[in-house]
């Protein structure tokens, strides 16, 4: 005896998981949004120091990811120490 009403809840689920995800960006536009080049992008992802996402052969970025990145690499500035004029 099957059940329709369970696959069709499944596909429901599924549905609301696959629209729970993040929209993610492409390289090119990080690499604009961040002014660098594609290269230096790839160079930051090859060094692990930036985070992304691989989806088969493609590398993606979670923008809020990035933002959180972004001000993780803030430095702040510390007080004078003397005037030079």
């Amino acid at each position: 005896m099957s059940r329709p009403a369970e696959s069709s809840t499944c596909a429901n689920d599924s549905a609301t998981k696959m629209s729970a995800l993040p929209e993610l960006v492409r390289l090119n536009e990080v690499a604009k949004a961040l002014c660098v080049t594609e290269r230096h992008l790839r160079r930051l992802i090859a060094e692990r120091r930036i985070p992304f996402v691989k989806v088969g052969y493609f590398i993606r970025f979670d923008p809020d990811e990035i933002a959180r990145w972004v001000a993780a690499q803030r430095v702040e500035v510390q007080g004078q120490r003397g005037r030079r004029r």
